[in-house]
């Protein structure tokens, strides 16, 4: 597969004034791919609960979607489907998705049964994924539950981290309000993967086919990017900005280098971060801030490297200085996810003034983003808590979930 990966690094403000004391910068910077040739194929596993709390309406759905999933796999590809209760059941061993109505038919006949036992079914996932382990393909795994896990969650960390070590990602999603997120996190950010919160077993389509097309839109894994710093530049925060929001903190090397890691780049969506640094004092002029270097593997390739020096004006003349609107749009959003975070950290703490504070601070940006909805919520929780009210699992992980997706948008 021929892959071409591009680096793009963009200020938040550029140029800047010049000024005799350091100033915070904002810094975007995008890994992208774009294929020139057919897509590598796939080894998916999709571990499934099917547990008695998911009768009825969740199952239902539940195979609807996966059903949907055979139907947008090629016959290149490799699937298996493990469902786990107490117990654990192989449905179908990894095979070709060349017969898709055979495939579809054992999934019909999926019942409920038993309770919950996570790592009974990442464990067999795992079996089936090895079976065809390739570095030529992608390998992903499609974790779903809608409860807590008992007494193994050590160990569903445990084969996350041999997940990692197959450069598997996991999608691992949660439906319903009575799973334990911070399981399902671990398990994803180990993998360089995603986690999310499914509120509607309706929308259970609509995530596997996000999860699907991610798979299938990897060009290239293991991507690191490496910051190389001027004297006086200094790094405050890293956070990922696509494809979902989070605090990915940094690797400090030495006094001027620090190193993040990006893990899969995608076709369909860049894989970015904002860097937020403190520049040092400087005159009018252009000066070199940095050295960017992108390390990334493509699909059945070898490590491949991009280097790219970051220049920043700066101007004597304040009518100069100018904003990138993009840039700052997503500086805005990770705001807005860290004012959540915070205040979701407060409640859990006990402190309801604290997360009161910080959720009429969110809604206050995400109004300013056009984000209504979602800006009428948190309003309304920030409401609640004032009034003493506690804050339920469901909201919580609505909020949490919901300002992490703010730069993507889940095709329905």
């Amino acid at each position: 597969m021929n892959t071409v990966v591009t680096l793009a690094c963009t200020w938040g403000r550029a140029p800047l004034v010049a000024s005799a004391s350091p100033q915070v910068a904002y810094l975007l910077v995008e890994a992208q791919a774009s294929a020139v040739a057919e897509k590598a194929p796939l080894n998916f596993c999709l571990v499934l609960d099917r547990s008695g709390s998911m009768q009825g309406a969740k199952l239902a759905a539940l195979k609807e979607a996966t059903k949907r999933v055979i139907d947008t796999l090629t016959p290149q590809d490799i699937v298996s489907i493990v469902l786990f209760d107490d117990t654990v059941q192989t449905l179908v061993p990894a095979t070709f998705a060349t017969d898709r109505d055979a495939l579809k038919a054992q999934v019909d006949a999926i019942e409920e049964a038993g309770g919950t036992a996570m790592s009974g079914g990442m464990a067999a996932g795992i079996v089936e994924l090895r079976k065809n382990h390739d570095p030529g393909r992608v390998g992903a795994m499609l974790l779903l539950t809608d409860g807590q896990t008992w007494g193994d969650e050590d160990r569903c960390r445990a084969l996350a981290q041999d997940l990692a070590r197959d450069h598997v990602r996991v999608t691992a999603l949660g439906l319903g309000a009575e799973w334990n997120e911070k399981l399902l996190d671990d398990i994803a950010d180990a993998t360089g993967g995603l986690s999310d919160y499914i509120a509607d077993p309706a929308q259970i389509t609509t995530f596997f086919q996000h999860a699907v097309r991610a798979a299938q839109g990897t060009m290239a894994q293991d991507a690191r990017l490496l910051l190389r710093l001027v004297r006086g530049a200094t790094p405050r925060a890293v956070y990922r900005a696509n494809p979902i929001i989070a605090n990915l903190g940094y690797q400090p090397i030495g006094d001027s280098e620090i190193a993040v890691r990006l893990g899969a780049i995608e076709t369909d969506a860049p894989s970015s971060v904002i860097i937020d640094m403190m520049v040092p004092a400087r005159e009018a002029g252009s000066f070199r801030v940095a050295q960017a270097e992108l390390h990334y593997t493509p699909v059945g390739g070898s490590e491949q490297v991009i280097k790219q020096d970051i220049l920043l004006e700066f101007v004597a003349d304040p009518a100069q200085a100018a904003y990138d609107p993009r840039v700052m749009n997503l500086v805005e959003k990770v705001t807005a996810f860290k004012l959540q975070t915070r205040a979701l950290a407060e409640a859990e703490a006990g402190n309801l003034a604290g997360a009161t504070q910080k959720l009429r601070a969110a809604a206050t940006r995400l109004l300013d983003l056009g984000e209504l909805e979602l800006a009428q919520k948190v309003s309304e929780q920030a409401k609640q808590l004032d009034q003493g009210q506690t804050m339920s699992a469901e909201r919580q992980k609505e909020l949490r979930y919901a300002t992490r997706r703010l730069t993507q948008k889940l095709e329905e």
